[in-house]
């Protein structure tokens, strides 16, 4: 079985998406990162996943979390343990 790797969908000059990728970068979370700016197809892709045009967008399967800052993905992250497992983040201690 191949293992599953998150897509960040990301735009230059975007301080949520630099903030978003050090975040997974500090806790060594692999990511896909896809440029909406430089790729149409990327950019249709996340409008088909969240319905919207706006990043950081993260998507991991079903889960979904559209144009957020950090607190607001790790409050939806507590509502999937088993995303949070799969990922690797520990306690919310070791988030900072």
């Amino acid at each position: 079985m191949s293992r599953r790797i998150p897509i960040l969908y990301v735009k230059r000059g975007c301080p949520w998406c630099r903030e978003a990728l050090s975040f997974f970068s500090q806790h060594g979370i692999e990511l896909d990162v896809r440029d909406v700016d430089d790729n149409r197809g990327n950019l249709n892709r996340l409008i088909e996943v969240s319905g919207q045009s706006s990043t950081p967008t993260f998507e991991y399967d079903e889960f979904v979390v559209s144009d957020f800052s950090m607190e607001e993905f790790l409050d939806e992250l507590e509502q999937v343990p088993e995303v949070k497992r799969e990922l690797g983040l520990g306690d919310e201690e070791d988030w900072n």
